[in-house]
C-alpha cells in the first residue's frame, strides 16, 4: 500500500479525527519504526511499525460501520463505572476501536451508528456538517401550536445555548399527550428533551428513527446490521468524504 499521511492512518484506526490526530502527533505520542513522528510524516501500514503511547496500532483493510437499534436501559459508553449495561454488550465480537457516533441517553431508544472510521464519526457529529437526525417524541399534555412554532425557530436551553431552527411536525395525540416528529441538525446533550422542557412539556418516550439517509427500517430492537455499501457512500457524500468499500461485520 502506498505511504499515507500519518494523521489519516490514525483516523482510519479509530483513534481520532485527522485534526485530533495532529494533536496526538504534535504531543510526541506517536512513533514510526521507533522514531518520534512529526506532523506531515507519511507511513506505510504494511511495512512500517506505527505506535501510539508505545502500543502498535491496527488498521483494518477497510473500516466497519454498523447500525444498532438501541433499546432503553443501555448507556452509550465503552465502560460504565456504575456497572450499567452498555451498547457494547449488544455487539459481541465487534472490532477494536469501534466508536459510537454521537450518543443517545439511557432512556432514549433508536438508531445509533458505530464506526471504526474516525474521520467519518467526527464529521457526522460535527455541527458544521449539519447532519439531519429525526426523532419521534411523545410529550405530556397538549402542546399548543405556539410552542411548536418556538421549537421551529429555536429555543434557549437551560445552559443558555439557543438551538438552531428545527423541522417540527405534530403527528398525533389528544388532551393528555402529543406526538411530534422533529428533525434537528445539531447534537447538544439531551437536546430534544431539553427543547420540550424549554416550552413547558416533558418527553415521556423518545426514539431516533433516522440519521441522514439511514433509517431503522424494520430492524428489531436490540439488533444491529452493517450499513450497506450504498448507505456508506451516501453517508460519506453527506459529509464531503470520498466513497470507500466497507468490510462486513456479522449482524447481531
Amino acid at each position: 500500500m502506498p505511504a499515507e499521511r500519518l494523521q489519516k492512518i490514525l483516523a482510519r484506526a479509530g483513534y481520532a479525527s485527522r485534526r485530533q490526530a495532529e494533536a496526538v502527533i504534535a504531543a510526541g505520542r506517536v512513533t514510526v519504526n521507533g522514531a518520534p513522528a512529526i506532523l506531515g510524516a507519511r507511513a506505510d501500514i504494511d511495512t512500517d511499525r506505527i505506535e501510539v503511547d508505545g502500543k502498535p496500532i491496527r488498521v483494518d483493510e477497510a473500516d466497519v460501520t454498523i447500525l444498532l437499534h438501541k433499546p432503553t436501559g443501555f448507556v452509550v459508553t465503552a465502560e460504565d463505572e456504575r456497572g450499567r449495561r452498555t451498547v457494547y454488550d449488544l455487539l459481541p465480537g465487534a472490532p477494536a476501536h469501534l466508536r459510537y457516533v454521537g450518543r443517545l441517553d439511557r432512556d432514549t431508544s433508536g438508531l445509533l451508528l458505530l464506526s471504526t472510521d474516525g474521520e467519518l464519526a467526527h464529521r457526522l457529529t460535527h455541527p458544521r456538517y449539519e447532519v439531519p437526525k429525526t426523532y419521534e417524541a411523545t410529550v405530556e399534555g397538549a402542546v399548543p401550536a405556539e410552542a411548536l412554532t418556538r421549537l421551529r425557530l429555536g429555543v434557549q436551553l437551560d445552559d443558555d445555548v439557543t438551538t438552531a431552527p428545527a423541522e417540527v411536525t405534530r403527528t398525533g395525540g389528544d388532551a393528555h399527550e402529543t406526538r411530534v416528529r422533529l428533525v434537528i441538525h445539531e447534537g447538544h446533550n439531551r437536546q430534544v428533551r431539553r427543547m420540550f422542557e424549554a416550552v413547558g412539556h416533558r418527553v415521556t418516550r423518545l426514539i431516533r428513527t433516522r440519521i441522514g439517509p439511514l433509517s431503522l427500517d424494520g430492524l428489531p430492537l436490540g439488533a444491529s446490521r452493517n450499513v450497506t455499501p450504498e448507505e456508506l457512500n451516501a453517508l460519506r457524500a453527506l459529509v464531503g468524504l470520498e466513497q470507500r468499500s466497507e468490510r462486513r461485520l456479522p449482524s447481531g
